[in-house]
């Protein structure tokens, strides 16, 4: 990134907001490596874990498949080891609230995000946020609108107010409006960090890598991660890289 961007980066507290585990290594596990191996710090909540069934492809064609939110779990804090991040958390563990966060009050998740979670903007205080980009799933809707209030501008004297406000991309494969397509305008060069992205071999990080892992169909293969995070298939010319669209910044932070 260069001496500029490096030196920003290296000076983030950053806290990322995750609607399930393997969404945050999908979208900005690059960006998490890369500012931590600056001496950024770097916090994730992970909102929902739970169990779930979902389509998947064996010898006698497609079948359902049942993940445990036990597994979910140990895969995730595995990845949180790797990444090296300073604290993690999981606020939803109950099944019914999995994937199924749009049934959950705004204001209830506004809250959380504010305040009531232990890791939120009041008790992290973070200098730049990561958060799901808008997307056709329930729960990344429900979250990034729900980021969106609880990093609205305000009177600094009443409450920390997040300088930078970054949404991540979102690797799943759907349909989408073209108004309602991602345009990302915040790039990170992750060419240094592709590698701790897929995961070392043998190791499960999220739904996707190297051996195996419970991952959804509609999730983009590893192969395909994405195209821009692969040498030459990049927007901005860096190579690998992490894409966001920034959504808020406020320049002249103390």
């Amino acid at each position: 990134m260069g001496p500029i961007g490096d030196e920003f980066l290296s000076r983030q507290r950053v806290l990322v907001i995750s609607p399930h585990a393997d969404d945050e290594t999908y979208g900005c596990a690059g960006t998490i490596a890369r500012i931590k191996d600056l001496g950024g710090q770097v916090y994730v909540s992970l909102i929902s874990v739970g169990s779930v069934d979902h389509y998947a492809a064996n010898s006698d064609g497609s079948a359902m498949r049942r993940v445990t939110s036990t597994t979910r779990l140990r895969e995730f804090s595995e990845v949180m080891k790797l990444l090296k991040v300073d604290d993690w958390e999981v606020v939803y563990t109950d099944d019914a609230v999995h994937l199924a966060l749009d049934t959950v009050p705004r204001k209830e998740l506004v809250r959380l995000i504010e305040r009531d979670a232990r890791l939120s903007i009041e008790k992290v205080e973070p200098t730049l946020m990561l958060i799901p980009a808008f997307s056709y799933n329930q729960d990344h809707e429900a979250l990034f609108r729900a980021c969106i209030t609880a990093t609205r501008p305000g009177v600094r004297s009443q409450r920390h107010l997040v300088p930078y406000v970054l949404a991540y991309d979102n690797t799943s494969l759907f349909w989408s409006l073209e108004r309602e397509k991602f345009h990302a305008n915040f790039y990170v060069d992750i060419t240094d960090y592709l590698q701790i992205k897929l995961g070392p071999p043998g190791m499960i990080v999220g739904r996707f890598v190297v051996v195996f892992a419970p991952r959804l169909p509609r999730q983009a293969p590893p192969a395909a991660l994405p195209s821009r995070t692969r040498p030459g298939g990049s927007r901005s010319g860096l190579g690998p890289e992490d894409a966001s669209l920034l959504l808020g910044r406020i320049f002249g932070w103390p």
